[in-house]
């Protein structure tokens, strides 16, 4: 069976997904309100700061506001399509990925298809904040707009590469169980230090942020050339490869992972 087939089948259970959440609106309406409010206070925050003292180790207000949005639509789209990846601690310990593994499917493709979460109050959010960012530094003479794709090719990339992580992290659930702890560090965590300037933090966490937990490549790096024409035309290149080998690295430790896992009834 081919990649297409596969595809459309994932959407069809999308379809399915969506049907069963949307039985309780006044939830769904609810959660994007509050998800989006919070957001929304948090950049508020940071811009108070930076609009009392100007600039941050030389980052203005817009190219903070340009990192925080990236990262917030990467993650948005990771989550709206993976969402229960982030969960799979919850089908290790109540027994459900039993149930999923009795389906006529790859077990990832049914993890990630249930419970589709829709962020609209995030993806609006987080592109308020970019396009007035981008508008900011365009009016100013920092960028062109030649920024406008290469930044839509940045949130792909990096939401493929929050997905790798969120999915390095669930299977390690296959031999710990409990990962709260370590989704806590390696996504919450590490995907709200990089909504800053890494030229802030030591040069220790600066290394995690990039090679251990490489969240630093889903906005941090890429806006280096794109925002300030630094390092050249070859990071957008190399902002693919590293996705690319993170999402075949976290996909082989899933089919391992998968292999070792013995239910709850074993």
């Amino acid at each position: 069976m081919n990649i297409r087939y596969w595809l459309h089948l994932y959407f069809v259970l999308i379809r399915s997904s969506v049907r069963s959440g949307m039985q309780y609106k006044m939830n769904f309406l609810l959660g994007m309100f509050l998800a989006a409010g919070i957001q929304i206070a948090e950049f508020l925050m940071i811009a108070i700061v930076l609009n009392k003292f100007g600039a941050v180790k030389g980052w203005s207000l817009y190219e903070v506001g340009y990192l925080f949005a990236v990262m917030t639509l990467s993650k948005a789209l990771y989550r709206s399509f993976a969402n229960d990846v982030h969960h799979l601690e919850n089908y290790l310990t109540s027994g459900d990925l039993d149930q999923l593994l009795t389906r006529p499917v790859p077990v990832l493709l049914a993890l990630m298809s249930q419970n589709f979460r829709m962020m609209p109050g995030e993806l609006l959010q987080g592109g308020f904040i970019l396009t007035w960012a981008l508008h900011g530094m365009m009016q100013a003479g920092q960028i062109t707009w030649i920024a406008v794709p290469f930044t839509f090719l940045v949130i792909f990339t990096g939401a493929a590469i929050l997905f790798a992580i969120g999915l390095t992290t669930a299977t390690a659930g296959f031999w710990l169980t409990r990962i709260n702890e370590l989704q806590t560090l390696t996504e919450d965590a590490s995907q709200t230090a990089v909504r800053y300037p890494l030229v802030l933090y030591p040069v220790w966490l600066r290394s995690i942020l990039l090679v251990v937990i490489p969240v630093g490549f889903v906005n941090y790096v890429p806006s280096l050339f794109i925002l300030r024409g630094e390092l050249g035309s070859w990071v957008l290149l190399g902002i693919v490869l590293v996705a690319a080998v993170c999402l075949f690295a976290s996909m082989k430790l899933w089919t391992f992972g998968m292999s070792r896992y013995q239910s709850t009834g074993s």
